[in-house]
């Protein structure tokens, strides 16, 4: 059985009209099925209305299923008894920071979770400091979080997910509102992270993000258009632009340069010219 199971997955939101008539629902996702296997990597790409971030909401119940089922260690999303272990085992890190930082002080906030949890003072206190220093932010932990950067503010939402010790995180677009450096910064901790062991489900529209993954998932309306390792989706330029989708700048510069088909980055590139 894999960690997460996600079985024709269907996804509907009312639309009423300006008299409150019901309309025609809104169908997000139309039929999801995947399986995603504990200590992975997975990127989910796909335009704007795709539904990829409406698939990472259902992952840990924050949506449940209109039709379908999500299954977490063998726990259904839909059932009640389980839902707070679901949530436990899945950490969420969201796009803009500011709407997960509940505490005015950065220590407090990395806080929260644990805390919710019931974990001992003694334990949350050892989990905060560790989860701060592995973001690099534990010099940071007595400062207001208003006194942040968007980079800094986004590792303390990370830190705080870290701290609930989850086996899994799912990233929906969490560098989306940053710049570069503070988008690869973030890069480097998730990829530690799946280092460590933890389960990684990372919602991108930066394809050279998704190309660190091991598997990357394309949606496309509200359905998996394709489920393919790196390798296999971005030897196919042509495939890529059906769907809408650029290849990462890299992979254009070694398809410009006539190199093997395989991933590589700009770093890497240079070093074979």
């Amino acid at each position: 059985m894999s960690y997460i199971e996600v079985r024709d997955l269907r996804i509907e939101f009312p639309k009423f009209d300006e008299s409150g008539k019901a309309l025609e629902p809104k169908r997000a996702l139309r039929g999801v099925s995947l399986d995603i296997e504990k200590g992975s990597f997975t990127a989910i790409v796909g335009m704007n209305g795709s539904g990829k971030s409406t698939l990472a909401k259902c992952l840990n119940g924050l949506l449940l299923p209109t039709e379908g089922s999500v299954t977490v260690d063998g726990m259904d999303t839909r059932d009640d008894m389980h839902i707070w272990d679901i949530r436990s085992n899945i950490g969420m890190v969201f796009q803009n920071p500011d709407n997960q930082l509940v505490s005015s002080i950065v220590e407090d906030d990395v806080a929260f979770g644990p805390e919710n949890l019931g974990v001992d003072p003694a334990e949350i206190r050892k989990r905060v400091d560790e989860a701060l220093k592995k973001v690099n932010m534990y010099e940071k932990k007595d400062k207001g979080a208003h006194m942040l950067s968007g980079g800094q503010k986004q590792r303390v939402a990370i830190a705080g997910a870290v701290a609930m010790k989850p086996s899994c995180i799912v990233f929906d677009e969490p560098t989306a509102m940053l710049d570069p450096a503070g988008r690869a910064k973030v890069m480097e901790i998730i990829k530690e992270l799946n280092a460590e062991g933890i389960t990684i489900v990372l919602i991108t529209h930066f394809m050279e993000e998704a190309q660190e993954a091991e598997r990357i998932i394309v949606m496309q309306g509200g359905l998996v258009a394709a489920d393919k390792s790196p390798e296999e989706l971005f030897s196919d330029a042509e495939f890529i632009k059906k769907l809408g989708l650029e290849l990462p700048p890299a992979i254009e510069l070694r398809d410009m340069l006539g190199m093997d088909k395989s991933v590589m980055t700009a770093a890497e590139i240079a070093g074979r010219i």
